[in-house]
């Protein structure tokens, strides 16, 4: 069996929303300059009344067997990539060869061990990985070793709700412990440029939050990436007496010392590594003991085959992996290959699924709070042509 083209599927559609649909947008560290932190969310001129115009990219990895791999949504400068980098590698290779094709994808774009190139390398992988799944006739999870359990606890990541209204906050936050869910995750909204004011109100909010939902109940909180460690500090040290499971990107990636220096400083479980990518990226916090839950994206961070080394590394440590959420069908097939003492939950997005996952014909959702193990084949990828309003499809061979 030989890869024979590979397609870029351009897909666009809509659905239809109660009221607006991206109430809010989270703290970014770019927000430091007041004609970037007075700008709304970036998606706010996709909806008109009350239908949300969508589109995604995907990939597909066509063999001369009929069989073929699908993966994304992908941005469109990782397609390109897809298209003009990475095609003339896979194609005409044995498409279960995963491990072979990665360490060419990797070794020839020496200039992309991470971003944009390494992103694009996942999506790639991740179709492979749909493709065996379906050349075995099974789920991938299956060939990956599980399942370790029959469900996954989902926590409910509250990206694009309001923030601000606390009355919102509460609501929100009883509603989404009413179905089913033992977690949730909320964004803050303000950071250091904000001042105390900005500050008071992110301490409200996980003040609400914690009053809404009980103190036998876990909350995450993310910082994406856009504080400082003396305004981390200031800030775990007064929200410490709410409990939260973990504090989330506290500073830039990139920061790996100052991680270190605010996992020693205040009293909540770090996590992060969001925005990094590969076992090697990965390591430099392992090794600086800076994280005490790793969250590398399986679209962003190397594909399924390098979160899995990445999830063997961290086991090695004692340490906890929890992919971002940003493809809840291969965080899924992750995750019930794992542990479950090292990969405790699973994050849903709740926003974003339904944008991410529009175009899918079986999305994957938890149910009463937990994922279910699937009998999907593959990793569950098959598109819903019902939902597709318009597409342009690029071919390479």
């Amino acid at each position: 069996m030989k890869i024979t083209k590979v397609s870029i599927r351009k897909l666009q559609g809509s659905f239809k929303s109660k009221g607006k649909f991206w109430e809010d947008r989270l703290l970014r560290p770019i927000d430091i300059y007041p004609e970037y932190a007075n700008q709304g969310h970036e998606n706010d001129n996709l909806q008109k009344g009350d239908i949300v115009k969508t589109s995604s990219i995907f990939i597909e990895i066509h063999t001369n067997e009929g069989l073929y791999g699908t993966a994304g949504p992908i941005d469109s400068l990782h397609a390109d990539i897809v298209e003009k980098s990475l095609s003339p590698i896979i194609i005409g290779k044995d498409p279960l060869a995963i491990e072979l094709i990665w360490d060419q994808m990797h070794r020839l774009n020496v200039h992309g061990r991470q971003g944009i190139t390494m992103m694009a390398i996942s999506a790639v992988d991740c179709a492979l990985w749909d493709l065996k799944g379906k050349f075995y006739n099974t789920p991938v999870y299956k060939i990956l070793g599980g399942p370790t359990r029959k469900k996954i606890p989902a926590y409910a990541s509250m990206l694009g709700f309001n923030v601000t209204d606390m009355n919102l906050v509460s609501e929100r936050a009883k509603v989404y412990k009413e179905k089913g869910f033992t977690a949730q995750k909320w964004f803050f909204r303000f950071g250091p440029m904000a001042g105390i004011e900005g500050l008071n109100k992110n301490v409200q909010m996980v003040k609400t939050i914690r009053e809404s939902v009980g103190d036998e109940y876990e909350i995450m909180l993310d910082c994406w990436q856009s504080m400082d460690y003396k305004y981390v500090v200031e800030l775990a040290k007064r929200i410490e007496e709410y409990r939260p499971y973990w504090l989330e990107e506290t500073v830039m990636p990139d920061r790996v010392e100052i991680y270190k220096k605010i996992k020693d400083k205040i009293n909540i479980p770090l996590s992060g590594a969001e925005h990094d990518y590969t076992r090697w990226g990965m390591l430099r916090f392992i090794e600086k003991n800076a994280l005490d839950i790793y969250q590398p994206d399986i679209y962003w961070a190397g594909g399924l085959s390098e979160v899995i080394k990445i999830a063997n590394l961290a086991t090695t440590y004692d340490l906890i992996t929890i992919p971002h959420g940003h493809s809840s069908n291969a965080t899924l097939h992750f995750s019930l290959s794992q542990v479950p003492i090292h990969t405790p939950f699973q994050e849903y997005l709740i926003k974003w699924n339904q944008v991410h996952q529009h175009f899918l014909k079986t999305p994957e959702k938890p149910h009463e709070g937990y994922f279910k193990e699937t009998e999907l084949i593959g990793l569950g990828m098959e598109l819903d042509k019902e939902k597709i309003e318009k597409e342009n499809i690029v071919e390479i061979k």
